[in-house]
């Protein structure tokens, strides 16, 4: 089983920046894809952000060109840095790993995902 742990949430003023971590552990190797989902209450978990072990990476309309996802293999860790946060970014985030391989690029679609953190909150006041 693969663990996943987030951290680096919490409150932060609209505009500012929040760099979130998601640390693996137990078996870790060969993951395809790695990715970042949210999720408020009432609606759907909906993909972030995904990166292969290869270093393509895929964002959902709404963050692109103000999240960047990272990942650094040799420490089982991957990042995602958001800047220029707004209100409507607040929600649940959560990292995962999905071990179906045979897309080119990482999907955002959390079916393909399997193992999942416990989540970090990000709050953006205005």
């Amino acid at each position: 089983q693969v663990q996943l742990v987030e951290s680096g949430g919490g409150s932060v003023q609209a505009g500012g920046s929040l760099r979130l971590s998601c640390a693996a552990s137990g078996y870790t190797s060969g993951i395809p894809y790695m990715g970042w989902f949210r999720q408020v209450p009432g609606e759907e978990r909906e993909g972030v952000a995904a990166i292969s072990t290869g270093g393509r990476t895929s964002y959902a309309d709404s963050v692109k060109g103000r999240f960047t996802i990272s990942r650094d293999n040799a420490k089982n860790t991957l990042y995602l840095e958001m800047n220029s946060l707004s209100p409507e970014d607040s929600a649940m985030y959560y990292c995962a790993a999905g071990i179906r391989g045979g897309y080119f690029l990482p999907p955002l679609g959390r079916s393909v995902y399997t193992a999942w953190g416990q989540g970090t909150q990000v709050t953006v006041s205005s």
